[in-house]
């Protein structure tokens, strides 16, 4: 590892112009390429104390050896030269799309003296027309049959035409008449390049004018009584329509525009790009790429645009590109694109309207292409299980950890506080074993305390299990802080039962199911599987994570240090650096950027955050609905909707007396004398105001609709 100030340029030596980068490493490998509008700010960037650079950024200069730089006139300059020297040297610190396929474009070969009509992948040709890029080849044959009946251009290989033209006898297409058979004379070279050039213009979305011609010569042949011609073009007409309904209107002003949509987390990012021209969806494409350098959103909207137009010239620039977000400063990059293009290109986020719609629907593509490549990813058993060794190896576990266990904690403002448990067996989510946990010991925000009960309680339920079992009988009774008898015969939900859906088997706090909880088999210890094994906490996990740093990882570790369970290895993986940190060390262990290992424990950490997040959301959501009868022991749903019926508002309840309340059909006077001390000890709300005209509005209307939907102090 290099120490940046070895090579760090002096002061004075670099100047104060645009310009483009490279870090080189110790072999002369260009690893990194950026540009800047002033090369001494950004490079000086790069030179500061290392802990507060990108953990990203720090792996960069940490691997450079040295840094050169070349200085150029203009931004737009700036942009052109970075992206040929990406394409150059392909710097491994770079960000570069690959393609998740190779997606087929429609072709028209200009270039040649008989245009084709073709199919065509890869790297674009110049002289060539291109339409698309589609999702399948099958849907360009489709179009392109259906086209073939009004525009009979040529769609032979160079041997088939050869082959034609020596024997004087046109293939099977020109006896049909979807080809105007060049190849035997039958058209000139000039009207087959006109049918070609017919065809890209309507490919090109000018198809109004070509179909009324259609219809103004159909009517003029019906007119002339040739109904073989008229119905020749009906059929024609027909064909084109079927053709343009493959791709419908979007953008009802016929825009001809590109929109492009990115989907992110910490590690990789989809981008999805959809052709409109003339209104209409022309072709669909996308890529993935790990985010192997410090890059917001803008920056990674910028990197796609220099790869998408980078070869590009004249109509295949549009007129708009819609993006997320705006890359910083945008003149350069407007200007790099008009200068491509030729004329002005307005680069813009979509605010309202069709636009914006049509880019949810491409934001949509990008979150679902973003999945599925991680899907993939995370399916394959090699990968797996290469993920499991790297973990292995980098913590120093003797044996690939096969069960994973990661632990969050939740909260809003000290509020809420919950915490969630998931499970990774052999490198897969197993979310039967999931498990939620109400954090119960105290009131307020402490996360590092919130983790060592969770920990604690979770593992305590484990002996608890190996007790019932006979397999902690002679460890646990001596071993410190190991739950005895009397603890292990607590009610579920009792203080110091975890109060989780572990613990409670199939039911939460409030007697509601809860996900992940177990089946209602129940035996002896517990709920157990179809082999008779006991479920719940019965299977200890070889690798505890827990979400956070150096404070977290030490309350976990505590915690089953003082239940004397010393055979399970504790992580933490800090969101913010991504770092692992490991119990009584005082530095991290930093995980390669391309490691499936870390790959592996980032998505065991995500779930775990969305696991404990979705429950915290679901308890704010039942608080923000509860009312002053809700409080009341005793007083269900039937119930409470029959007082708030007869008295038509809380305030009108909470003013009545306890025989008053007893003449509601189903309450009995405890109830009601309970119902009247819990109304008189909660303070009631202030009137709710319209904010429209400024009135008070009648608490009578207020508890009417808290009827339907709860009840409102």
């Amino acid at each position: 590892m290099a120490d940046p100030s070895s090579y760090r340029p002096k002061p004075g030596q670099i100047p104060d112009s645009p310009g483009v980068y490279k870090f080189r490493d110790e072999h002369r490998r260009v690893i990194y390429v950026g540009k800047a509008k002033s090369l001494r700010q950004r490079l000086s960037s790069y030179f500061q104390d290392l802990a507060n650079l990108h953990p990203r950024t720090r792996t960069m200069v940490t691997t450079a050896a040295a840094v050169e730089w070349t200085v150029v006139s203009t931004e737009v300059e700036a942009l052109q030269l970075e992206y040929s020297w990406i394409k150059e040297f392909d710097p491994r610190f770079n960000v570069k799309y690959r393609d998740d396929k190779s997606y087929p474009s429609l072709a028209v070969t200009l270039n040649e003296e008989f245009p084709r009509v073709q199919v065509m992948r890869g790297a674009k040709k110049k002289g060539v027309r291109y339409f698309g890029p589609y999702a399948h080849a099958w849907a360009i044959r489709e179009t392109v049959d259906l086209m073939l009946r009004v525009f009979p251009v040529r769609t032979c290989s160079a041997g088939v035409f050869k082959r034609s033209a020596q024997i004087g006898r046109p293939c099977l297409l020109g006896y049909i008449g979807k080809c105007s058979a060049p190849c035997v004379g039958r058209v000139t070279a000039e009207e087959h390049r006109e049918l070609a050039e017919e065809f890209c213009d309507f490919m090109a979305g000018r198809t109004g004018a070509y179909l009324r011609r259609l219809e103004q010569q159909m009517h003029e042949a019906a007119e002339e009584m040739e109904y073989e011609k008229a119905a020749r073009l009906r059929d024609d007409i027909g064909a084109l329509k079927r053709a343009m309904e493959k791709n419908a209107v979007v953008l009802a002003d016929a825009t001809d525009a590109d929109l492009i949509a990115v989907a992110e987390d910490e590690l990789e990012a989809a981008v999805q790009i959809f052709h409109v021209r003339g209104g209409r969806v022309r072709g669909q494409r996308g890529w993935v790429t790990d985010k192997v350098e410090a890059v917001d959103t803008a920056g990674l909207v910028e990197h796609a645009l220099q790869q998408l137009y980078g070869e590009e010239r004249g109509d295949a620039v549009p007129k708009e590109v819609l993006v997320p977000a705006v890359p910083e400063p945008a003149e350069p990059v407007t200007q790099w694109l008009a200068e491509r293009r030729g004329s002005r290109v307005d680069l813009r986020i979509p605010q309202r309207g069709d636009k914006k719609d049509l880019m949810e629907t491409v934001q949509r593509n990008a979150q679902q292409a973003l999945a599925l490549h991680k899907t993939k990813r995370a399916s394959d058993l090699t990968t797996r299980s290469r993920a499991l060794e790297e973990i292995a190896e980098a913590l120093g576990l003797d044996s690939a950890p096969l069960r994973v266990e990661c632990f969050d904690i939740s909260h809003l403002q000290g509020d809420d506080v919950v915490a969630s448990m998931v499970v990774f067996e052999d490198g897969l989510p197993r979310k039967s074993e999931y498990r939620r946990f109400q954090i119960k010991s105290f009131a307020g925000q402490d996360d590092v305390r919130s983790m060592h009960e969770v920990v604690s309680r979770r593992f305590r339920r484990y002996l608890q299990e190996k007790q019932k079992t006979g397999e902690w009988q002679e460890e646990g009774a001596g071993a410190p802080g190991v739950p005895g008898a009397v603890e292990a015969s607590e009610p579920a939900g009792a203080p110091g039962s975890t109060g989780s859906t572990g613990a409670t088997g199939s039911t939460g706090a409030a007697g509601q199911p809860l996900e992940g909880a177990d089946g209602p088999d129940q035996g002896p210890s517990g709920p157990i599987d179809e082999e008779g094994r006991p479920k719940r906490f019965a299977y200890p996990p070889q690798l505890v994570v827990v979400d956070g740093g150096k404070p977290q990882v030490a309350a976990a570790k505590r915690a089953l240090d003082e239940l004397g369970v010393d055979d399970v290895a504790v992580c933490g993986l800090a969101k913010r650096l991504e770092e692992v940190w490991l119990p009584d060390e005082e530095d991290p262990v930093v995980l390669p950027r391309s490691s499936e290992g870390l790959y592996l424990l980032q998505r065991v950490r995500d779930e775990a955050h969305r696991f404990a997040i979705t429950y915290q959301r679901s308890k704010r959501a039942k608080s923000l609905k509860a009312g002053p009868l809700d409080t009341v022991p005793g007083l269900g749903d039937s119930r409470k909707q029959a007082l708030l019926k007869h008295f038509g508002s809380v305030k009108r309840l909470r003013a009545a007396t306890v025989e008053q309340i007893c003449e509601v059909p189903g309450v009995g006077r405890k109830t009601a004398e309970t119902v009247a001390a819990a109304l008189a000890g909660a303070a009631p709300a202030a009137p709710a105001v319209n904010t429209a005209t400024g009135e008070i509005i009648e608490d009578e209307a207020a508890g009417a609709a808290s009827s339907n939907g709860g009840t409102r102090p």
